[in-house]
């Protein structure tokens, strides 16, 4: 077994180190969502918690990690009447964002029932991962059918699993800690409620603080058991806190005074459903027994709502989390209890490293000077390995303002009008990409629709299938026993469809005729609104801007709809209307796009009025052969008409025909009519193929 990096030799990160912490204090509280750039040890500090966990007694020979004292009745492997107890070290079980849906919740055993004529179930990661630890490194990017699982396992405490002849349950409480860079996209807002706390984390700006992340880093790689030795101290002292907590944890008591203050805040903050005000109060009475106390103090539900409300406060993909401190301490001033601190043992809580901390969250955590190698408090860490990224996010917001040249002067970026919810726009057809929401395609998961023999190795087996090609043979094979015998040319692979997710490139236009503010402020709102719509769809997306001279990528196609809606924002307007530039620039990044990800779709949607005043002598020619372009390749696409005023010329509709798609107008977007948008791009689709 590897030598992990010591829990406390990561330098700083006190929220996200006391946040763990809480967790192993009392599992109850829900596990921890660690949001942050990539680089910051997030997954380092995560994967040294397990270290620290005291052993769990399980009955012996149990694959479901049934407790001795309190055995699972309805344990797959039961009934444990009178069961030999032995103690393992607590499991972290680690959640390959592309792990199969069998791999998570366990599936019939294929090879005992093909060869003994038996049914017995194969335990999955859920299994495993009962009474300890289930982590997620980039849950974000987890796709929808493992998401729905754990929600499920989550809220019950336990799997069912029905499928393929077998009925099991069995139980599954874990401590789900999950990881995440924003950059690549948000978690839908079931699966975010689920988490107990969240933690926000970033690398330090201190040079010396940034010295002693590397020169421990190095250290640790250089001689990883020397390294963790020189911590060990450090480690079993941690430990220690840790066992002394989980017993006084029992005896804490929740008074009125601060449960009326967790009420109260939750109110303030407009929280939805119950969730928060019990993750609160499981949080600040954890506060309490971590800084030795048997009574939970206005700090403990301060500290508490730092952790356990910023995550519940988003409403949209474009809200950033955050908690407003200074409503929060007003709230909690508000409804202070008169006789709080008067009890025993209510003193206020140890200003130093050792107590629960301030606002800044590190206080429980042991002092980084009293370690091997001191380092200052409040940096960041570096496991040494990247957690994941998006070139295009990584890209700087939308460039300063610069003249054009073209004679028109550059407008200020407007903000933009309040989204709208929008109807489903689907590329036609029947495709193969990623797992999503949007269009028809082929998929691993989704309802089965039939069975084919595998063309390479074999991914899902369609067992009603493969017994079906077998039974015949079984004379002429000279089968004997129960066991049915199966040959290669009998498997069949299990054919399914669902719901893929696209690429949504919008290419936008900036120019002169766009500048009105009021019109402006519509056309971004409309993007938005499609934005919106692609975050729920679980499309990629990627923004082209065009105005003045050329066209740029403003942000390269990145699963972060937040990101495509910053860039938008701060997008200025003024010049002329390059719109062949546009289109162009479009089809090289639908390219660069079909050679990374082949399987993934696009869907082209212009944003334009149709105007071309720029890009050569003819504009107008050179953006309909610019628009051919996209039509041969058979991309489908939507112009989104944004002429206004008494006389229309009906340009955007002559580019939605050129381009072989269908035009729309912001106000159509808005209504019902927009179902019959995806008709027209359907039909639009079909002509050009018969053309």
């Amino acid at each position: 077994m590897s030598t992990r990096y010591p829990f406390t030799a990561v330098v700083g990160m006190d929220d996200l180190r006391l946040a763990l912490l809480l967790n192993a204090v009392s599992p109850a509280v829900g596990g921890v969502l660690v949001r942050g750039e990539k680089g910051t040890a997030k997954s380092t500090a995560v994967r040294a918690l397990a270290d620290l966990l005291p052993e769990v007694p399980v009955v012996a020979g149990c694959r479901f990690s049934c407790d001795p004292a309190s055995p699972d009745p309805g344990c797959p492997d039961g009934p444990h009447e009178v069961a030999p107890a032995s103690a393992r070290p607590a499991r972290m079980v680690e959640l390959p964002v592309g792990a199969s849906e069998d791999r998570l919740v366990g599936a019939l055993d294929i090879e005992k029932a093909l060869a003994d004529g038996v049914k017995a179930f194969e335990p999955g990661l859920l299994a495993d991962a009962h009474r300890g630890i289930l982590y997620v490194d980039e849950v974000n990017l987890l796709h929808d059918h493992l998401i729905d699982l754990l929600l499920d396992a989550a809220a019950m405490g336990s799997s069912y699993v029905e499928r393929e002849g077998v009925s099991v349950r069995h139980a599954a409480r874990f401590l789900l800690v999950g990881t995440m860079n924003p950059e690549e996209g948000e978690l839908r807002p079931q699966l975010l409620d689920r988490f107990g706390l969240t933690v926000e984390v970033a690398a330090s700006r201190e040079p010396g603080q940034r010295v002693e992340v590397v020169r421990r880093r190095l250290a640790f790689d250089d001689d990883p058991a020397a390294f963790a030795a020189r911590w060990a101290g450090e480690e079993s002292a941690l430990r220690e806190r840790i066992a002394a907590a989980r017993a006084l944890l029992p005896q804490v008591t929740l008074g009125d005074a601060a449960l009326l203050q967790i009420a109260a805040t939750c109110a303030a903050f407009e929280v939805d459903g119950m969730r928060a005000d019990i993750v609160m109060a499981r949080t600040a009475t954890a506060l309490a027994a971590w800084a030795g106390r048997t009574d939970v103090t206005s700090d403990d539900v301060r500290q508490a709502a730092l952790l356990a409300l910023p995550h519940r406060r988003r409403r949209n993909p474009f809200d950033a989390p955050g908690l407003d401190e200074e409503k929060l301490d007003e709230t909690l001033e508000q409804f202070k209890g008169e006789d709080e601190g008067r009890g025993e043992g209510d003193e206020d809580p140890d200003p130093g490293p050792e107590g629960p901390g301030g606002p800044g969250g590190g206080g429980g955590v042991p002092p980084q000077g009293e370690g091997p190698d001191s380092a200052p408090e409040g940096g960041g860490g570096n496991d040494g390995q990247s957690d994941g990224g998006n070139d295009g996010a990584e890209q700087a917001p939308a460039p300063a303002p610069r003249p054009d040249g073209a004679g028109a002067g550059e407008r200020a970026a407007v903000k933009a009008a309040e989204p709208f919810r929008t109807k489903m726009l689907s590329v036609p057809g029947l495709g193969e990409g990623a797992a999503g929401r949007r269009s028809r395609a082929r998929t691993e998961h989704g309802r089965t629709t039939g069975a084919v023999r595998p063309r390479g190795a074999l991914t899902k087996l369609h067992l009603t299938a493969t017994v079906r090609a077998a039974a015949p043979h079984q004379k002429a094979r000279g089968r004997s026993g129960p066991g049915l015998v199966v040959r290669r040319d009998d498997l069949r692979q299990a054919t399914r469809e669902g719901r893929e997710g696209n690429l949504v490139l919008f290419a936008v236009d900036a120019s002169g005729s766009m500048a009105a503010r009021q019109r402006m402020s519509a056309v971004k709102g409309a993007v938005l609104s499609l934005l919106l719509d692609a975050y729920q769809r679980r499309d990629k997306v990627g923004l082209v801007t065009f105005r003045g001279r050329d066209a740029e990528v403003a942000l390269p196609p990145t699963s972060s709809v937040d990101a495509a809606a910053a860039r938008l924002e701060l997008l200025p307007t003024g010049g002329r209307t390059p719109l062949s530039a546009g289109l162009l620039k479009a089809h090289d990044v639908l390219r660069v796009e079909r050679l990374r990800d082949p399987s993934r779709r696009p869907l082209l949607v212009v944003v334009t009025d149709g105007r071309a005043t720029g890009g050569g002598s003819d504009p107008v020619a050179l953006a309909a052969r610019a628009a051919r372009l996209h039509a041969a390749d058979g991309t489908a696409a939507v112009v989104v008409d944004c002429e206004t005023g008494p006389v229309r010329l009906g340009l955007a509709g002559d580019l939605a025909r050129e381009l072989g798609g269908s035009a729309v107008t912001l106000d159509e977007l808005r209504a019902d009519s927009i179902a019959g948008l995806v008709r027209n791009v359907q039909a639009g689709q079909s002509t050009r193929r018969a053309a």
